[in-house]
């Protein structure tokens, strides 16, 4: 466990140096990327969290969407059972703040989507490596849900989240595709 404690302070501190124009060109450059991907075309209802910095900005891909007509869902963790409640969002003023100031659906204005109606599932992490495995926040939330979800998955990160190792459990899933400023990073399954 200590490993994966030390990975997410080593990763955080990297992040942190991002200033704030180059953390901006970065998200920017990374959806670029993201829109350009078969999984992003093809889907019609995206899941995908609303990041808080120092994750990749999502706002402009969930605008994207709604842009594009897709149907975006976001989640909502519920602590008791560790399960993720996908909702969907039709506006940022139907989002409040929970834990850890965390943006999620507000439950009597939004309504809930169910797995098997998401094509996308863009996963959050803190470190990614080449093979697509995932370092989390350390919740376990999405290693539930990926487990059994039968759609695509890719994953947003910049390049300082890239490690060569992520200690590996066996109810850890990789995602598709990793999408980086400079390129997509597809793994094979």
């Amino acid at each position: 466990m200590n490993a994966k404690i030390n990975l997410r302070e080593s990763i955080k501190a990297k992040l942190s140096q991002l200033s704030l124009p180059v953390y901006e060109d970065q998200s920017y450059q990374i959806a670029q990327q993201l829109y350009q991907t078969e999984e992003w075309n093809t889907a019609t209802t995206v899941a995908i969290t609303v990041s808080k910095a120092p994750e990749v900005d999502t706002f402009q891909i969930i605008r994207k969407g709604w842009e594009q007509g897709k149907r975006i869902v976001i989640p909502k963790c519920e602590p008791k059972s560790k399960h993720l409640d996908f909702r969907e969002l039709k506006r940022f003023s139907e989002l409040e703040s929970v834990y850890y100031g965390l943006l999620e659906p507000i439950v009597n204005k939004t309504i809930s989507v169910t797995p098997d109606r998401i094509d996308l599932v863009v996963v959050p992490g803190l470190a990614f490596s080449k093979n697509g495995y995932r370092l989390g926040f350390g919740g376990g939330y999405y290693d539930r849900f990926l487990a059994n979800y039968q759609g695509k998955t890719v994953s947003l990160a910049f390049n300082e989240q890239i490690v060569n190792d992520i200690p590996v459990e066996s109810h850890d899933i990789p995602v598709h595709k990793i999408i980086l400023s400079e390129g997509v990073v597809s793994i094979g399954n």
